[in-house]
Formats: C-alpha cells, sequence, structure tokens
C-alpha cells in the first residue's frame, strides 16, 4: 500500500509538469532587439522580437510608444516565412527616452499570449 503523503506528493509533481507542459504551448517572447529593459545609444530603425514558437501575424499586433504615450512604430509587423517565431515592425526616427512595447500574439496553433515591456534610448 502507497503511503498517503506519497501519493499527494506525486500527484503534485504530475500537476506541476502538466501545469509547465501547458504553459510552454503558448508563444512566450524569448528575446528583443533592443532588448527587453535595455539601454542602446543608437537609435533603432526597427524591433525585432522572437517567440518560442511560431506567430501568426495577421492576428498579432505590436505596437511602440513614447513617454508621452504617442505611437512610434510603423505599424508594419511583419514575419519572414523562413523564421516564424520572429516578427518585425519598423520604428520612426526615435529622440532618446523611454519606450514602451506592447506585444499580443496569436501563435500558429491559436493560442494567445501577451506581454510589455520597455527600453532606453540614450542621448548620443
Amino acid at each position: 500500500m502507497i503511503p498517503r503523503r506519497t501519493f499527494g506528493f506525486g500527484a503534485f509533481a504530475a500537476v506541476l509538469v502538466l501545469a509547465n507542459r501547458h504553459a510552454e504551448a503558448h508563444a512566450q517572447l524569448r528575446s528583443a532587439d533592443p532588448p527587453v529593459g535595455g539601454s542602446i545609444r543608437a537609435a533603432p530603425d526597427r524591433l525585432s522580437l522572437t517567440f518560442s514558437e511560431g506567430v501568426e501575424p495577421a492576428f498579432s499586433s505590436v505596437s511602440v510608444t513614447d513617454a508621452a504615450g504617442i505611437r512610434v512604430d510603423r505599424d508594419d509587423l511583419s514575419r519572414d516565412p523562413a523564421q516564424i517565431t520572429h516578427v518585425t515592425l519598423g520604428l520612426t526616427a526615435l529622440n532618446p527616452g523611454i519606450y514602451r512595447v506592447d506585444w499580443k500574439v496569436t501563435s500558429v496553433d491559436t493560442h494567445k499570449t501577451q506581454g510589455s515591456f520597455t527600453f532606453t534610448v540614450l542621448a548620443p
């Protein structure tokens, strides 16, 4: 007979494993350029985001705003068919300051995720 304590721990461990698998089934942000929370000297002309799985740009959105909440992206989100986990977005000429990126993506298996982060453009 298996002691109740051992069975309870085993069931708890199984729930954690299954929950972790479910979380990995969604497109999570893996990297960004400019980097999440990073500071850069030269203002970029594009934002690049890489996710843990393929995303569908037609059902996704990314926006970049300045400290005043004014949108500074070109609203041209695109994905290279050869790299379905990677999307890019054109940016207008950025002045020194803090910028916020808000993203909502739908993965190719229809799961939706969202998030936000900031990056800073330093004065030259």
